[in-house]
């Protein structure tokens, strides 16, 4: 039987040689990322109310809903990453 191989520590694309580096992969779930960007939504919802008949005189009205949105699929994605998270710590 013969050892596994080893990965190419070097690649050559065209006329360059690129190298490998050793480096370990990152544990990243994105429940820190997610929970970011979603309260960013929230913020700029919040942030534009006070401008909502503006908003509303200037064709804009879509920014506001937007942001909800955002804030609103922010929350279903972090519900999923947060439970792909704890399948992936019960294994």
């Amino acid at each position: 039987m013969q050892p596994p191989e080893e990965p190419p520590t070097e690649h050559e694309i065209g006329k360059r040689t690129f190298l490998v580096a050793d480096v370990p992969p990152l544990d990243v779930d994105g429940v820190r990322t997610l929970e970011v960007g979603t309260v960013l939504w929230l913020v700029a919802f919040v942030a534009l109310l006070p401008f909502y008949r503006s908003l509303e005189d200037d064709g804009r009205l879509w920014w506001l809903w937007t942001c909800l949105a955002g804030f609103g699929l922010g929350l279903i994605g972090l519900e999923y990453c947060r439970r792909r998270r704890a399948a992936r710590t019960r294994r």
